[in-house]
């Protein structure tokens, strides 16, 4: 048999083989970049970059400043994936713009080695200027002409009070006090974009959250705009607006009016501003298919391990309060619905992690893991970010690290995670 004749032989037999090979490399490329473009994010870290940020204002690593240390009615959502994490107080909603800072992003993978990340320690920081203590008594800064008649309470012993609903280092206060006692007919309204609080003190001293009933007679008022929340700090023009309509209601109660000093005042919650946005933090992790998987599969899936469908188009599993916990998305943002997820398939999902909404943050971020290593295997899903990398323990032990590291600074300053003031904070 000649040389040709065995080359011929060769070439038929290997040709089938190498044209597999190269139909399955174009399969997975093919696969790779539907995935990737239904992120929309494929040159980020999902874990910790884009899809592990800072919730103020919507930015994400793709668009924030990078810090040694790594989004409401409504709440507003940002760019990819923010849970709507808020809690319903009898306050106004809120909206304003505030920068943030973000993880930096991990390490570039090498060839066939999952991805890991490079998370930075903060540089120890010098024992701050600043203490998270009682703003000082407010000094007058616009006040209501008492004329003849003298008021029933003294502003300056008013504005002395320590009222549970208001917490001086967030809460910007007004101090209004009557010349006669008065019924609320109506709530005054305040502030067109942020939370307000009105406590009113009865004829019998007490003081209570003033509302409009009938028969019960009020001596005067104190009123607190929360002037941080995710959207970030308010502005002075913000702050004097608030004076000018506190103003205008103590005229119309015909009181006088005290305002907390609005230098004094952004003295202490500037630095509490910059902790909220260190700290405000939301963890995705993406489980996706290689090909697709039924709605009605995802959601069983889902919901064998305690996730309930929001009329918001998220699933969340609640803690024993009823309050969410943890979260899932789609990939691309859009809603889950019982129509869609009966009718269509789904490449995947997101899992959330809250940072600052969530007790106990080791605990619950090794119950967030595990319910995601469950769901993966339930449903033939992989673990990976935005580049299609998989996850490694290291990298999910160092993301844990984070999380706990910054709850222990929420924890210092007085700011329990998943607390009355974590809600309020971040909303």
């Amino acid at each position: 048999m000649s040389q040709n004749t065995l080359l011929l032989i060769a070439i038929l037999i290997f040709a089938p083989i190498f044209g597999v090979l190269l139909y399955n490399t174009y399969q997975e490329k093919k696969y790779r970049d539907a995935v990737r473009a239904q992120f929309g994010h494929a040159d980020k870290d999902a874990l910790l970059e884009s899809r592990t940020h800072s919730v103020r204002d919507g930015q994400t690593a793709a668009n924030a400043p990078v810090a040694e240390e790594t989004d409401a009615g409504q709440t507003a959502e940002p760019a990819l994936l923010k849970p709507s994490f808020t809690r319903q107080t009898a306050l106004s909603e809120a909206d304003a713009a505030e920068d943030q800072t973000v993880l930096p992003p991990p390490a570039p993978a090498q060839a066939d080695t999952p991805a890991e990340p490079v998370l930075q320690t903060a540089p120890a920081a010098a024992p701050p200027a600043f203490s998270f203590k009682k703003v000082p008594v407010a000094q007058p800064s616009q006040t209501q002409s008492a004329a003849k008649q003298k008021l029933l309470l003294d502003l300056h012993d008013l504005a002395k009070q320590e009222l549970p609903w208001f917490d001086s280092r967030f809460d910007y206060l007004a101090y209004i006090a009557l010349k006669e006692p008065q019924e609320l007919h109506a709530m005054p309204r305040l502030s067109s974009n942020r939370r307000f609080r009105i406590a009113g003190c009865t004829m019998d001293d007490r003081f209570q959250i003033a509302e409009p009933i009938p028969s019960v007679y009020y001596q005067g008022f104190v009123i607190g705009l929360q002037a941080i929340n995710r959207n970030g700090l308010a502005s002075i023009a913000e702050l004097e607006q608030f004076g000018e309509q506190a103003n205008a209601f103590a005229e119309k109660m015909d009181g006088g009016l005290l305002l907390t000093d609005i230098d004094t005042f952004l003295s202490v919650a500037r630095p509490l501003d910059d902790l909220c946005a260190r700290v405000d933090q939301t963890i995705a992790i993406h489980l996706v298919s290689r090909n697709n998987i039924s709605g009605v599969e995802l959601r069983n899936a889902v919901e064998r391990q305690g996730f309930e469908l929001s009329h918001d188009g998220m699933f969340y599993l609640n803690n024993p309060k009823g309050e969410p916990l943890f979260a899932i998305s789609t990939l691309d943002n859009s809603a889950f619905t019982s129509a869609l997820l009966s009718s269509q398939n789904y490449r995947g999902f997101s899992m959330l992690f809250d940072a600052p909404h969530i007790p106990d943050g080791e605990k619950n971020f090794n119950r967030f893991m595990d319910i995601a290593v469950k769901l993966s295997s339930m449903l033939g899903l992989d673990l990976v970010n935005d580049k299609l990398e998989e996850l490694s323990t290291q990298w999910l032990k160092e993301v844990r690290r984070y999380v706990v590291e910054r709850q222990d600074e929420m924890k210092q300053v007085g700011i329990e995670p998943g607390g009355e003031l974590a809600q309020r904070l971040f909303s």
